[in-house]
């Protein structure tokens, strides 16, 4: 029985992208110590990091992601990560912090962010028909302690895009 359970979770840790965060870490790691030192800031790195993060986290609660750093050419702005929830499409805006001392990540998306959030997924609704139900989520990364120990992830669900 307890070998049965074992197999089964190494089958879902499979399935769920585990093996390849973990190589992805294991080769960040290995580029940090053998590499020259990065010229990228610092907080550029966490951004990169978080969205990473949230990637994987989003795929273990069962997102299938379909897109990440989506850019339109007819308009500003990213949305970090597209995925879908069920049948519900997913847009994904990441913040990424060290500290939660100056303002939490969720605050982070202001309406201007927002609004060029709102204009890029616009365009990429295009591609879908008229009654594709959507929604827009932002997840909040914190890395409080080590470079090493688990962020703490949160999912804030159906978020407006009007502020």
């Amino acid at each position: 029985m307890f070998s049965q359970l074992t197999s089964r979770r190494r089958l879902w840790g499979a399935f769920s992208g585990e093996p390849t965060h973990a190589i992805l870490r294991f080769l960040d790691w290995l580029a940090a110590h053998s590499l020259p030192p990065d010229k990228i800031a610092a907080h550029y790195r966490t951004g990169k990091r978080g969205e990473e993060d949230a990637y994987f986290y989003l795929r273990k609660l069962g997102y299938t992601m379909v897109a990440r750093n989506f850019r339109s050419p007819r308009c500003r702005g990213e949305i970090d990560l597209i995925g879908w929830d069920g049948e519900t499409l997913c847009f994904v805006e990441v913040k990424a912090r060290t500290t939660r001392d100056v303002k939490p990540g969720e605050a982070a998306v202001d309406q201007h962010k927002r609004r060029m959030i709102a204009q890029v997924v616009r365009e990429y609704l295009r591609r879908f028909p008229p009654s594709c139900q959507w929604r827009f989520d932002v997840v909040s990364v914190y890395y409080e302690q080590s470079k090493t120990s688990q962020p703490q992830i949160e999912v804030f669900r159906n978020s407006s895009l009007t502020a």
